[in-house]
């Protein structure tokens, strides 16, 4: 015979098991260590101002299916009712020897039903124009989004190495501030001996406030690039983040012309001017549509009668229908069609002076990419070993110190020079990563 468990073990049993699993096993936020590629693709699929620049999109597709419905007929219906005071007649006059009298030609209680189909025949090409407008009006919205997604993928890269740049500093003022309490220990004893006078101490101390000062700084920067990053990705502000250590130093070699020209061929602000220049030479056509007549079908199928059936009676036909083809033409109006055009072409002429500034501002943002580029690339070696020749300043000051060969000011001054020598190389790295980031942003790529 089995022994039968009891349910109330079974259940101790699988409370436990879910109190050892990990608390992410149950819909919790992953705390995985984010790429920048990640970094990348989850602001480009999550974040709100794309979004709505994606909207954009949507609306210029329904404007363009508007546009084409022009085209098409259109039917119309409409019911009426109409009572007049009195029944309508006529005088009849007859010749002699016959003799006249008013004679009834229609009822006080008039009901009429009319359906209308209405088809434009020829509109001076208005119609033609604001189709084409309507699907540049796609292409323009798409290259927005291009330029957004450029300008979000420079906003993360800004903020993800941000972050590992507030990182470093933090490690820097930790370090500071640890160097400095252990000097500040040092020094204490040597007073408490006699061996230095108190104004050494004071010093000391003072510097150390200074560190752990400017340690808080730090780690307010730590915490408010971590919230630009999230606001970038739209995630929770306050969501914690860990990135993966990418500032290091890879060589690039910058070939100026490759550059420029890629620039000029991808960078999505110019195709949208190229794009308004489309549309304005659509704009000039429809305005030019003014100086023609319009010409459109008209077919009415009417139904009349004195009741609410419209069925015809003594007076009015049951059915009937009746066709136009109409035309009409506003040929002038005191020059404002001719303004009209001279607008929209001097619009144009804007527009091309436009692109030429672009491609200028294009150019000096390649340029300045690459010189900041160059400098960071020279500059990192030379912090480097700027911070290999402070840490050895301050062991051999901290030596010296410690048989008071020297005396306290000359540790804190290497202690200055070393926090400042790894400040400025951890700058350079982020500089150079950064000016990379802004290289491709200017040539079009992310």
């Amino acid at each position: 015979m089995k022994s039968k468990r009891p349910q109330g073990l079974t259940a101790l049993v699988f409370l436990c098991c879910l109190l050892l699993l990990p608390a992410g096993s149950f819909g919790g936020e992953k705390r995985g260590v984010y790429t920048l590629e990640q970094s990348i693709q989850e602001a480009l699929s999550n974040n709100w101002s794309l979004k709505a620049k994606l909207e954009k999109m949507e609306q210029a597709t329904q404007l363009k299916k508007q546009a084409r419905a022009e085209f098409m007929p259109k039917l119309s219906t409409s019911y009426g009712y109409t009572r007049l005071s009195e029944t309508p007649t006529t005088d009849l006059s007859l010749p002699p020897p016959l003799t006249g009298g008013e004679v009834q030609v229609g009822t006080k209680d008039n009901y009429q039903w009319k359906g209308t189909i209405t088809q434009p025949l020829f509109t001076g090409f208005a119609l033609t124009s604001s189709y084409e407008l309507a699907k540049l009006g796609i292409d323009q919205s798409r290259l927005e989004v291009e330029q957004a997604k450029l300008d979000l993928a420079l906003q993360v890269k800004e903020a993800y190495f941000g972050i590992l740049k507030a990182d470093k500093a933090l490690d820097v003022a930790k370090r500071a501030e640890e160097a400095l309490k252990e000097h500040v220990k040092v020094a204490q004893n040597f007073y408490d001996v006699g061996m230095i006078p108190i104004n050494e101490l004071l010093k000391a101390e003072v510097e150390l406030a200074n560190a752990q000062h400017d340690l808080v700084r730090a780690q307010n920067v730590v915490q408010s690039t971590r919230a630009s990053f999230n606001t970038a990705l739209s995630r929770p502000i306050e969501s914690p983040v860990q990135v993966e250590d990418i500032l290091v130093y890879k060589p690039l070699i910058t070939q100026s012309q490759g550059f420029l020209e890629k620039a000029s061929e991808k960078r999505p602000e110019i195709k949208a001017l190229e794009m308004r220049i489309l549309q304005t030479d659509q704009q000039i056509r429809l305005a030019k549509s003014k100086n023609y007549p319009e010409i459109g079908l008209t077919y009415d199928y009417i139904k009349e009668g004195d009741t609410l059936g419209v069925s015809g009676d003594a007076y009015h036909d049951a059915s009937r229908w009746q066709a136009t083809v109409g035309l009409s033409w506003t040929f002038w109006e005191w020059g404002k069609t001719r303004s009209s055009i001279r607008e929209k072409r001097s619009l144009r002429r804007q527009l091309v002076r436009t692109k030429q500034a672009l491609d200028d501002q294009i150019h000096l943002d390649v340029k300045n990419a690459l010189l900041d580029l160059d400098l960071a690339q020279k500059d990192i070696p030379t912090t480097r070993r700027a911070v290999k020749q402070a840490e050895e300043n301050l062991r051999v000051s901290e030596e010296r110190y410690k048989v008071q060969a020297t005396t306290s000011t000359e540790v804190l001054d290497a202690q200055t020079l070393l926090t400042r020598a790894r400040t400025n190389y951890y700058d350079a790295l982020y500089n150079h990563n950064l000016a990379k980031a802004r290289l491709k942003r200017a040539i079009g790529e992310y």
